[in-house]
């Protein structure tokens, strides 16, 4: 449909029909519901909802299955005077039916291309079942792993996140341009804006509070570089900024979201998010929280009734411009017009059945792969592994059998069809006892029972780890530690004289150097999918090789929280010269240093990098071509990921010590050597003035090329006058 149309549809909507439209319903409340649809009166009389509204309410939050949506979607347009068809949208985090690892593992692959692949397997499922829009990616910088959705957050970077966050839109929509025609792809929904992911002390739906130049320098990067992307939406945030809620805040999602952003398309509050500010305290009632948050620009109100209910009035009244309501309205006609919703309202479902897309063997196989890319080799003492098929495992631990590996946010993924552990490791080791323990207690009946396994064995894996409760949304941790019975297993199977490899499945980084100091090989696993007992089981014996870096810093213990490769230089540095003053920054307790450090990741091959010479100076506006040549000095093929840093030595303001500005991930055979090029174009050197001006300054710079954020080579590079 053209814009003319879709301008004369709008102008032929009265106010009410309108206002509907920008109304975000859970499916059960639609006439042709066949889910829970016994719950539909009650909660429409709670809600104050008559017919009305919900057959003409825009969209639809979470539906279950195609059979649903197009049975709601029928209904809804028999009775829908106008014929506008309904959109449905999903929280479709990594992966649908196939269950990819968590968004914090995927960082940790430093892999574009896994990330793309998990977007578009994704986006082929859910439109198989019906789904239009889906709530990702998130790109809220995390550096508080208490925080229990730091799970979905690729990690603590801008630069990463940007790039990955970027991956997704591609994979989600595929060519956006036509997206009206091209049915196996959602729409993106960029989330929390802004700065969820800042929230203090780790506590979920808690106050952000920083500098708006932090807010630019570091936060906002990774939701614009995804907007320029072509994502459709943007999801506002719970929390407030600069005082004032992000569902309400006019300068964020207008002045910075609208113009500064150029973004054009849907803004979605999150749930309830509209109510909320009266909880905020800048609200009084829901006629105030209707009228702020629609003044701020937001177009759709996700699951409380403050528009529906309050934005009629508020237009008779001349408290409100209808002139905002049409702007809003317009921009989810757009919406659905660019699914091509108007020309096909069950985008190909009528015609033919896709479930056959659904958790197939290639795709459980590109979430394996996305598995193995994504899991952290963080210690493997004398080189334990990988181990030969045919060692004698004990396979001991509260995750051993366990389904529950899927990970916090997967709402359309079932338990039933992930591979446990134990499955996986039968299928490669010859001889396996396994002994499943509790995660919160450990019994002298468990001690008994595997010390009888230990004595068996030649090597114990021990899977450990988090339930998938303990993260996620109100998943928020005081301590980062696993139950202390699991640390305890560990200590008394190391007792017991055989070599351990610990393996970790979790949502956040954890408390970790008690396990590391016990065991003598830790794999960090995260929660990695459906595919998870074959991930763990090909990484053992070397099928896989570890390739993953960490894209979020390990702490020394909580109270070391936030800790981040990318912080500010203080006026008394600890230094490598200072080390035992008692007056400069740093704790009596533990060292400054998190326990394992952004970008950090071992392999089972041995590589070597060498970075060919670098200009000495260079001109303001130019780039830097960063050639290095990368050797696997081993018998074993794998892959590395090259990672180039930048410190702006001296400027107006102070600067990160190092901020990760180019990456690359290469496979190189046995004994092979590559060479790649990287680039440092000006962007990277610009950073955000006290003014909130994008500039390059001329000055030291330091450039660090390495695989990690600390091991790495140096370089000193003017930047000069143009």
């Amino acid at each position: 449909m053209k814009q003319g149309k879709l301008t004369a549809l709008l102008a032929e909507m009265t106010l009410d029909e309108k206002i509907a439209q920008c109304l975000q319903l859970s499916p059960f409340l639609f006439k042709g519901a066949i889910k829970n649809a016994e719950l539909t009166g009650p909660l429409l009389q709670e809600m104050k909802l008559t017919d009305a509204h919900t057959e003409n309410a825009g969209s639809v939050l979470g539906s279950s299955s195609a059979e649903d949506m197009l049975s709601i979607q029928e209904a809804y347009l028999k009775t829908n005077r106008l014929g506008i068809p309904l959109i449905f949208m999903a929280d479709v985090i990594h992966g649908y039916k196939t269950v990819f690892p968590i968004p914090l593992a995927l960082g940790c692959s430093f892999n574009r291309e896994i990330v793309q692949t998990m977007a578009e397997v994704s986006a082929l499922e859910a439109t198989a079942d019906g789904h239009h829009v889906t709530f990702s990616p998130m790109l809220d910088l995390v550096r508080d792993p208490r925080w229990g959705r730091v799970m979905e957050s690729t990690g603590e970077d801008p630069f990463l996140n940007s790039e990955l966050g970027k991956a997704m839109v591609a994979g989600y929509q595929g060519e956006t341009e036509k997206l009206h025609e091209n049915y196996t792809n959602l729409a993106a929904c960029v989330k929390h804006f802004a700065a969820y992911g800042a929230a203090e002390a780790g506590l979920e739906y808690n106050t952000v509070n920083m500098s708006t130049r932090e807010l630019y320098q570091n936060y906002l990067p990774a939701y614009d570089a995804a907007i320029q992307a072509g994502a459709k939406l943007v999801m506002t945030a719970f929390n407030v900024v600069d005082g004032v809620p992000a569902t309400m805040n006019k300068w964020l999602n207008r002045d910075v979201l609208r113009n500064e952003m150029n973004f054009n398309g849907v803004l979605i509050s999150d749930w309830g998010a509209v109510a909320e500010v009266i909880n905020h305290g800048t609200a009084r009632n829901p006629a105030e929280a209707a009228q702020f948050s629609m003044e701020a620009g937001v177009d759709m109100e996700m699951m409380t009734t403050c528009y529906i209910h309050e934005l009629k009035d508020l237009v008779t009244t001349n408290k409100l411009s209808e002139s905002l309501i049409d702007e809003a309205v317009l921009r989810i006609l757009q919406l659905k017009n660019d699914l091509g919703l108007f020309e096909d309202p069950y985008r190909g479902l009528k015609e033919k059945s896709r479930q056959t897309d659904i958790l197939t063997t290639v795709n459980r196989q590109k979430s394996r792969e996305a598995g193995l890319e994504s899991a952290v080799l963080l210690e493997n003492k004398q080189q334990l592994l990988p181990l030969s098929p045919k060692t004698k495992i004990a396979l001991i631990g509260p995750l051993a059998t366990s389904s529950d590996i899927l990970g916090g946010w997967t709402v359309y993924g079932e338990e039933k069809d992930a591979i446990q552990v134990e499955t996986g490791l039968r299928e490669v080791f010859s001889e396996l006892i396994t002994v499943q323990t509790d995660y919160t207690t450990l019994t002298e009946e468990n001690k008994t029972a595997i010390a009888k396994a230990v004595q068996a064995s030649e090597v114990v894996v021990l899977a450990l780890g988090e339930k998938n409760e303990w993260g996620g949304e109100a998943g928020s941790l005081a301590t980062i530690r696993l139950p202390e019975a699991q640390y305890n297993l560990a200590n008394y199977v190391k007792t017991l004289g055989k070599p351990v490899v610990t393996t970790l499945f979790n949502g956040r980084p954890l408390e970790v150097k008690e396990l590391a100091e016990v065991s003598d090989a830790l794999l960090e696993l995260w929660f990695p999918g459906t595919e998870a007992g074959h991930v763990t089981a090909d990484l053992l014996v070397g099928k896989s090789n570890p390739s993953g870096k960490l894209s979020m810093s390990f702490p020394q213990t909580t109270g070391q929280i936030p800790v981040y490769y990318n912080h500010l230089q203080t006026g008394r540095p600890q230094t490598e010269g200072n080390k035992g003053e008692r007056y400069v920054s740093h704790y009596l307790d533990i060292p400054n240093e998190p326990y394992y450090p952004f970008g950090y990741g071992k392999s089972y091959s041995a590589f070597e990098w060498e970075t060919a010479e670098l200009p000495k100076q260079i001109r303001l506006g130019e780039s830097v071509e960063i050639k290095v040549t990368v050797r696997n000095k081993s018998k074993v093929a794998g892959k590395e990921v090259i990672q180039v840093y930048l410190q702006d030595v001296t400027a107006s303001i102070s600067r990160p010590v190092k901020e990760l500005k180019a990456f690359e991930k290469i496979f190189l055979q046995a004994e092979e050597e590559k060479t790649v090029s990287l680039e440092l174009t000006s962007e990277a050197f610009s950073f955000y003035n006290s003014k909130l001006e994008k500039i390059q300054e001329p000055g030291l710079h330091r450039i660090f090329v390495g695989t990690s954020s600390v091991e790495v080579d140096t370089f000193e590079l003017e930047v000069g006058e143009i």
